[in-house]
């Protein structure tokens, strides 16, 4: 499946959504789109899971301790761990 932007995926996701709540479909069309549903909320969770890298930066301070400080532009340029 080719990259999908995630509100493209998250607007099929719901339209899936609502076909299988219809319960007019055949089983075997019901499940295609179940899959399709499934493929596409790996996608958005990927997407979500880089989001949310890109947000938070985990480091460590001084003491050896892990604390969690808000992205930057400029952690980008000093690599991951500022």
């Amino acid at each position: 499946m080719a990259a999908v932007k995630f509100e493209t995926a998250m607007a099929r996701l719901e339209a899936i959504v609502g076909e299988l709540e219809k319960n007019d479909l055949p089983l075997d069309e019901s499940l295609k789109i179940f899959e399709e549903g499934i493929r596409l909320s790996k996608n958005c969770l990927k997407i979500l899971e880089e989001a949310e890298h890109k947000v938070e930066v985990l480091v460590q301070d001084k003491n050896g301790k892990k604390r969690i400080h808000a992205y930057s532009l400029d952690d980008e340029a000093d690599g991951p761990f500022p």
